[in-house]
């Protein structure tokens, strides 16, 4: 079975005059193979939370987030899974060079990226392999559905129509993979928001796909 986890960093808010949004918006997908990779994968995180957040055994901090986990204890985490097999695929947003009509239909800026991202992964070389992909879970029950169906559509246009597909939405802290994926996903981010790259360093060997968008082509957002 082929692991997908999808996260995001930045905002989306797009009042940059009475509010202090992010300037871009990241979308990231971290591409795994098998169930011995998933379950290392999943058992440095919670290595990493037992050992560097949780020493004393407090068990006060559940997860690792991007913006809070120290560089330290990050390099910490990767040198565990470096030897993975793992891919990382990433599309990041410039806000202020979106149509100014589209930054109040949130959803679909989103649901856009996240197909943008999708493209981007070479299905044809999953062979016939179960997909599930685990998103972080922030949108209400119309909006999964939206998302659901769009990326279902997305999917099986790239993929044979005998393989499952298997979308959950989850909270980052039920879920080490999605931890995994948010940590990488701040990293792309905090190249293009602050332009600090030591973290995006350490793993990118392991991205396949890290593009800077500016716009599109209207006609693209006729996709929802």
């Amino acid at each position: 079975m082929w692991h997908l986890y999808l996260d995001e960093s930045g905002d989306l808010g797009f009042d940059f005059i009475n509010r202090k949004p992010s300037k871009f918006f990241t979308i990231t997908i971290l591409a795994l193979n098998g169930i011995e990779a998933n379950r290392a994968l999943i058992t440095a995180a919670k290595r990493t939370i037992r050992k560097k957040l949780n020493p004393k055994n407090q068990n006060k901090i559940h997860e690792l987030k991007g913006t809070s986990t120290t560089l330290e204890i990050k390099k910490y985490f990767y040198e565990q899974i470096k030897k993975i097999e793992f891919n990382i695929y990433a599309i990041t947003l410039d806000k202020k060079r979106l149509y100014k009509h589209l930054e109040k239909d949130k959803e679909r800026i989103y649901n856009f990226i996240a197909r943008q991202v999708i493209d981007k992964i070479p299905f044809e070389k999953f062979g016939e392999n179960a997909i599930e992909l685990i998103v972080d879970k922030s949108k209400g029950r119309p909006e999964i559905t939206e998302f659901n169906n769009c990326i279902r559509s997305q999917l099986k246009a790239k993929i044979k129509p005998n393989i499952p597909i298997n979308i959950k939405h989850l909270r980052s802290h039920e879920n080490h993979g999605l931890q995994a994926c948010d940590l990488f996903s701040y990293g792309i981010f905090l190249i293009h928001e602050r332009l600090r790259s030591e973290w995006r360093e350490m793993f990118k060997s392991k991205i396949v796909s890290d593009e800077i968008c500016l716009g599109w082509d209207e006609r693209e957002w006729n996709v929802k």
